[in-house]
């Protein structure tokens, strides 16, 4: 088994061994990753956070061995930067931009000095929503995780993964988490609410807001009102969105 770690900003996974494939996510600057299967341009890996799985490109990654991989993954309360846009100064003086979310992890594979502002540990459940607002008006781009732009999933992981708490990547992943409420009246702001297309899959997930409000990815991050029906857009004023099941993490 290889293991490997992302030292660069932001790399694309994609979903097949070739740059014309969909991105299905994205690494940021500091995640491990265990390496499934090497090839001559490509590897197929699987992120140590969430678990996903897809392939990224050999020139894009740094290659760990395992006791520096255990390492990484022992850390109980990892550092992540939290302002939209910081840089890392490396050994030899070169700046590395690194977005909001990025993990900063000096290993010897990445000697780095980083002054800038992190979040670390889990935080109260009220640090949900105004974290979520940080990323308010990003653009919607399928497989995206930054504030330049992201898809639906995307967001609430890392909303959470900011304030101290794992979710998976997908939206359909994520709705087997937590508990189950039957009734909206019982949510909290910070809870995910998740909406089912026309053949009942889970497709899309946001984060319930106070006063019947709820952030989400629909073209850009932005607030919309929630009720028993779903999602109404209070700019093209009807439905986008059938609400399936409201889900609680903390």
């Amino acid at each position: 088994m290889q293991y490997g770690i992302c030292h660069l900003s932001i790399v694309a996974v994609k979903s097949a061994a070739e740059d014309t494939s969909p991105m299905i996510s994205q690494l940021l600057y500091g995640e491990h990753f265990k390496v499934l299967e090497r090839r001559k341009l490509w590897s197929k890996i699987r992120n140590a956070f969430d678990g996903c799985e897809g392939w990224v490109s050999n020139n894009q990654i740094s290659l760990i061995d395992e006791t520096e991989y255990k390492e990484i993954d022992a850390f109980e309360t990892p550092k992540y930067s939290s302002d939209l846009v910081s840089y890392l100064i490396q050994e030899n003086s070169a700046l590395i931009p690194v977005v909001l979310g990025s993990c900063i992890v000096s290993t010897p594979t990445l000697p780095h000095i980083f002054d800038g502002v992190c979040m670390e540990g889990k935080m109260e459940k009220s640090n949900i929503v105004s974290t979520a607002l940080m990323y308010l008006n990003a653009p919607y781009l399928l497989g995206g995780k930054t504030p330049f732009g992201l898809d639906c999933s995307g967001f609430t992981q890392l909303v959470y993964k900011l304030c101290g708490y794992q979710l998976f990547r997908s939206a359909i992943g994520q709705s087997g988490q937590g508990a189950a409420l039957s009734f909206i009246e019982e949510s909290e702001a910070g809870d995910l609410a998740f909406f089912d297309n026309a053949e009942g899959e889970i497709f899309h997930v946001g984060i319930i807001m106070k006063n019947n409000y709820i952030i989400h990815v629909h073209g850009k991050v932005r607030l919309d009102r929630l009720d028993h029906t779903g999602i109404f857009n209070t700019d093209m004023g009807n439905y986008t969105h059938n609400l399936r099941v409201i889900k609680k993490i903390i």
